[in-house]
């Protein structure tokens, strides 16, 4: 298969991105709506258009450099709002919210597994395109599954661990959440936040090869 340009490569990059992204709110949203948040769906947030939820810088423009320049891939969406107060439950109920991006990520980690085990069933000259783009989807998603995960409030990770630990404890770790980005940022830069995720990330990995391959 012939080598991609960079804008090849930008451009094959680019349709795993918006799907991971998009997916990933909208599933929130979904599941606020199910166990009883309306305020997504009042925002109109509850969408797979995905100009609902790019953001120009962390959704665009960090992930193009580290694309260009062989980085570490690294972004972020708008939000969809959640407002849990407004769930049936809001504790337990933050659990399954919180737990529905990461999953679709999963999901969709799944599908273009499945869609590189067959790429040699494309025409020849569609392959590295589609190898590139189908890779980038595996990626892209298992990335986001794993920094998701991370017990770091306003991570789906930290919204998990609040719903999980005792009232007293879930309170005082929420109030991390102001000062979560510049603690994600803090350990993105040092490394630690890799050495931290590698382990998981070879773990979906593993499993994502076993159940595709």
């Amino acid at each position: 298969m012939e080598e991609l340009t960079v804008v090849q490569k930008i451009a094959a990059y680019a349709l795993p991105i918006l799907f991971a992204i998009t997916v990933h709110e909208a599933a929130h949203g979904y599941a606020a709506k199910y166990f009883g948040d309306l305020t997504a769906e009042r925002m109109g947030r509850i969408t797979l258009n995905p100009f609902k939820h790019i953001d120009p810088i962390g959704t665009i423009l960090l992930p193009a450099i580290s694309i260009i320049f062989g980085g570490i891939l690294f972004g972020w969406a708008k939000p969809v709002p959640v407002n849990f107060g407004q769930l049936r439950r809001p504790k337990q109920d933050m659990l399954w919210v919180a737990l529905a991006g990461p999953a679709s990520n999963f999901v969709m980690a799944l599908l273009w597994g499945l869609v590189l085990a067959r790429v040699g069933q494309f025409p020849d000259a569609a392959q590295a395109y589609v190898s590139q783009m189908s890779l980038a989807g595996v990626q892209i998603n298992l990335v986001l599954l794993v920094l998701n995960l991370f017990p770091l409030p306003p991570l789906d990770g930290g919204r998990i661990a609040v719903s999980l630990l005792p009232m007293s404890a879930a309170i005082k770790f929420a109030q991390l959440e102001r000062y979560g980005m510049l603690i994600l940022i803090a350990l993105l830069f040092t490394g630690i936040l890799g050495i931290v995720l590698s382990p998981v990330l070879r773990f979906f990995q593993h499993l994502l090869t076993v159940l595709v391959f």
